[in-house]
């Protein structure tokens, strides 16, 4: 079993992105760490055939669902919303026993400059796990006056803090990607879930976080030391962010300095989809008068 992966779910509307992730993880990814991408068993061909001169490992996600134990009804992909099922997926990939942790990708990450080991993991191999209350962008939503992401956020948290009865703060576990242990995972299957019947789906069903599920478990078991962590990628969750940085004259280059990567959301990226730019022919022309105009 190796010690650390790297993993990325996606699905064929995400191809160039993947692409594009996958490009600057064969530029920066100096030690080599295995590279695993699962997508739907219909969309294996299209990845294997895009991604040939790139060192990927390939699975399909039916394959990381066949591996939840006896005992529970099958997670079927059909019978759950793609942004469910996603979750789901993620947070089964440890059962492969392919590595002890995994930094779980999004197919819109990709890396800014050389990454390894020592960037996620502490010198006994702990992964280093983001936590934080979330205040900076919290503090950018009641400055442009979006109070339904605090009350959005505030009733998220408090609801996996109730089904797992902790009290006290609140607390951020993002954004991805993030370095996930699978002892982790386990405490919460045999502690919560396994005694009630049930498995990662009913939890994702119940409370469709599941970065939360992770870091909540981790400080109700406490199956491995917490050791927080910032951000490891800038992530731009909203366009003012991005505009706010672009003016500044922010760039790449600085970002690297606190960064492994960037994210941009693949929202504000709908020309890059995969055959086509997605949405409606209005929203396909509102985003492009945007970009001719500088706006996301």
């Amino acid at each position: 079993m190796q010690e650390i992966t790297l993993y990325c779910k996606s699905y064929r509307t995400d191809l160039n992105r993947v692409l594009r992730l996958a490009a600057s993880v064969r530029k920066h990814n100096r030690e080599r760490l295995p590279f695993h991408i699962s997508v739907p068993a219909t969309d294996l061909e299209l990845f294997r055939s895009h991604l040939k001169g790139d060192d990927v490992i390939f699975h399909a996600d039916e394959e990381i669902l066949e591996t939840v134990p006896s005992g529970h009804e099958p997670v079927n992909p059909l019978l759950l919303p793609g942004s469910l099922m996603q979750q789901i997926v993620k947070s089964e990939f440890w059962r492969l026993g392919l590595s002890t942790t995994y930094v779980c990708l999004d197919s819109d990450a990709f890396f800014i400059r050389p990454f390894g080991r020592q960037d996620f993991l502490d010198a006994d191999g702990t992964p280093y796990t983001v936590i934080d209350e979330a205040h900076e962008i919290l503090e950018d939503a009641i400055a442009h006056r979006k109070p339904q992401v605090l009350s959005a956020y505030q009733a998220d948290a408090r609801e996996v803090q109730k089904l797992l009865g902790r009290t006290g703060r609140v607390y951020n576990f993002g954004p991805l990607p993030v370095i996930w242990h699978r002892d982790v995972w386990a405490s919460l299957y045999d502690s919560f879930l396994a005694p009630r019947g049930m498995n990662f789906a009913d939890a994702i069903r119940m409370a469709p976080s599941e970065a939360r599920w992770y870091g909540e478990s981790l400080l109700k078991y406490q199956a491995i030391r917490l050791l927080p962590c910032q951000a490891f990628f800038k992530v731009y969750h909203y366009a003012w962010q991005f505009d706010r940085d672009r003016r500044a004259g922010v760039k790449e280059i600085n970002l690297a300095q606190l960064y492994c990567g960037v994210i941009y959301q693949s929202a504000w990226e709908r020309s890059i989809d995969w055959p086509r730019e997605g949405g409606s022919l209005g929203s396909r022309l509102g985003r492009r008068l945007r970009r001719i105009l500088g706006r996301i």
